[in-house]
């Protein structure tokens, strides 16, 4: 008895000196809403539906220190519905985010794998509905990348803070047998923030056919004003070439066409634009348990086909605890020459150029 007790002691001695510098954390969100949608061809829609404010998504992150400042790390990050248990992203496991690396404080962060673009983080901090709601700014602004804001086969750098500054770099292979330029694709961000001031240049480029320079190119500038009262949100976007600015839903990935037609156009499908502007201004208000949340953008198509668009949104957050919230939104889009944009939310993309929010979500 005495034996098998000390062998035990000894085990998880050696078991805890093992595992003593690794840290790996479960996390999550759950979220879900009644989402009215209105002024679609087919008619209104109301529905239950997952992921309005965020995606809902089961996440498993560690680090390992390696010594020497030096640390491994992985995420891996599933998406999937709650009002019927489906996984989303088409399907895919950890669709949300896939990726492993190496890490240091002084040289800065390296991870491979399925990895947000630098250009969509940049959007990220621009939107004040954080591409959620039916204000999400992705409604009118392109999502980079070759699965919706994400690059896959990718390797990405991140530099450390320095004084308030940081960088990224991302480069995703096209993996295109012969011709190793063919649908790659890059991105970068430069950034500051410090005090109440951020600001970030984010830019994706994409190879769209694999047989040219036939590449979709996005540049973003980004800031927010933090007053303490309310933080000024502004942003203002350049988007050029085929699919660098695709209308969202079934899209196709080449051309930027939506076979959806959701307004049906008579000269479906619906494309795009491919020379666009786009500018965004919007405010958060924080007061107490409260969160007031409102954006303007306009979309400046510079086609011959002058197929602007804007959209102005609203939106209410209420604080239950620090990992619950209460929300409700509402956007319009006002569709110009035929325009075929349409409000949606984090993961859907909408029927409709009108739509309103009611959910809560669970952070864990």
């Amino acid at each position: 008895m005495k034996k098998t007790a000390l062998a035990l002691a000894l085990m998880a001695g050696f078991t805890g000196a093992a595992f003593a510098q690794t840290s790996v954390t479960v996390y999550g969100i759950v979220d879900a809403g009644i989402v009215s949608e209105r002024g679609g061809a087919t008619g209104n829609l109301t529905k239950l539906t997952s992921g309005v404010a965020s995606g809902s998504r089961l996440g498993f992150k560690g680090t390992e220190d390696l010594g020497g400042g030096l640390s491994a790390l992985f995420l891996m990050e599933n998406g999937f519905a709650v009002d019927n248990g489906t996984a989303t992203q088409g399907g895919v496991l950890f669709g949300r985010q896939a990726y492993v690396g190496l890490g240091s404080n002084a040289g800065g962060t390296v991870t491979l794998g399925r990895q947000y673009t630098p250009q969509y983080l940049t959007l990220v901090m621009a939107d004040p509905f954080a591409t959620g709601m039916a204000g999400d700014a992705a409604n009118l602004m392109p999502n980079t990348g070759d699965a919706a804001s994400r690059m896959n086969n990718s390797i990405k750098y991140a530099t450390p803070n320095f004084a308030g500054f940081t960088g990224e770099l991302a480069y995703g292979f096209g993996e295109v047998q012969g011709d190793n330029k063919a649908k790659r694709q890059y991105g970068l961000a430069v950034g500051y923030g410090a005090g109440p001031l951020a600001v970030r240049l984010g830019y994706h480029n994409r190879d769209n056919t694999g047989v040219s320079t036939d590449n979709a190119k996005n540049t973003l500038l980004a800031g927010t004003y933090d007053f303490k009262v309310a933080k000024l949100h502004l942003a203002y976007g350049v988007n050029k070439g085929v699919n660098s600015s695709p209308i969202r839903g079934v899209t196709d990935a080449i051309s930027g066409a939506n076979t959806s037609n959701p307004y049906a156009r008579a000269t479906a499908p619906t494309f795009g634009s491919s020379d666009s502007r786009d500018a965004l201004i919007g405010v958060t208000v924080p007061f107490g348990p409260h969160t007031f949340l409102a954006s303007y953008i306009n979309k400046n198509d510079k086609s011959a086909a002058n197929q602007d668009a804007n959209q102005w949104a609203l939106g209410y957050r209420y604080a239950l605890s620090k990992r619950t919230d209460l929300y409700a939104a509402y956007a319009r889009i006002n569709n110009k020459n035929n325009a075929s944009y349409t409000v949606g939310s984090a993961i859907e993309t909408g029927s409709g150029d009108k739509a309103f929010n009611l959910g809560v979500r669970h952070t864990f």
